[in-house]
């Protein structure tokens, strides 16, 4: 079976206000970080939590954000979705693959309970037929098992599948699986994603469909 593999931040939903509020919770400064900070959101907890203690000024080693990094992850489990949003056309998109035949599943970058409470939240969880985190297996993106798994616990066949993602980290998992890749450009790197050197970029989920049938041919 032919199937599409979702990354989750930054692909299919936006979540970087929220991601951006709980940094900003368990930083000294307080509200140091902002919506231009959304790319960073997308690379993770840990991330932000750099960009924070540096704009802020203060010597920090990892240890300080090792350390924040679960009050951090308290903090956005407390308030997973008050803005986050589906991007347009996500779910839509999602139904038509399915009933093109198509099985559709997650691999992404977030810890797995978080990644199952925002998609219980958004209430789109049952329609994804596997959904593989950042701590499912002992490994996480780029490296190609988590994908391998999300397409095999969906009932799909890894060399009649692709990836739909946002970040460089999407293309080189797709390179480490041998599989195609179309990054989206309605994220805050935009067309910028293009140097990546994916097989397709995706202006609008509308086009998504129409897309895999071509790159799955």
């Amino acid at each position: 079976m032919r199937c599409v593999v979702f990354d989750l931040d930054g692909t299919l939903a936006d979540t970087s206000a929220d991601l951006l509020a709980a940094a900003n919770a368990c930083l000294p400064g307080g509200a140091v970080l902002g919506p231009g900070d959304a790319l960073t959101a997308f690379h993770g907890g840990r991330a932000m939590l750099r960009l924070g203690y540096t704009r802020l000024g203060r010597d920090w080693t990892e240890a300080d954000v090792d350390a924040a990094y679960p009050v951090l992850l308290e903090a956005y489990r407390g308030a997973i979705a008050v803005h986050t949003q589906l991007y347009p056309g996500a779910m839509e998109a999602v139904e038509v693959l399915k009933r093109q035949g198509f099985a559709v599943s997650i691999c992404t970058n977030k810890p797995e309970a978080l990644a199952e409470t925002l998609l219980r939240a958004l209430g789109v969880r049952e329609v994804f037929d596997a959904m593989i985190g950042a701590d499912t297996l002992p490994v996480r993106k780029p490296d190609p098992a988590p994908y391998r798994a999300a397409v095999e616990l969906a009932g799909g066949l890894v060399t009649r599948s692709m990836l739909v993602g946002d970040t460089e980290t999407d293309a080189k998992t797709g390179v480490a699986a041998g599989v195609p890749v179309a990054l989206v450009t309605f994220g805050p790197e935009g067309a910028g994603v293009s140097r990546f050197q994916p097989a397709a970029l995706l202006d609008r989920y509308e086009d998504l469909p129409a897309m895999a049938a071509r790159l799955l041919a």
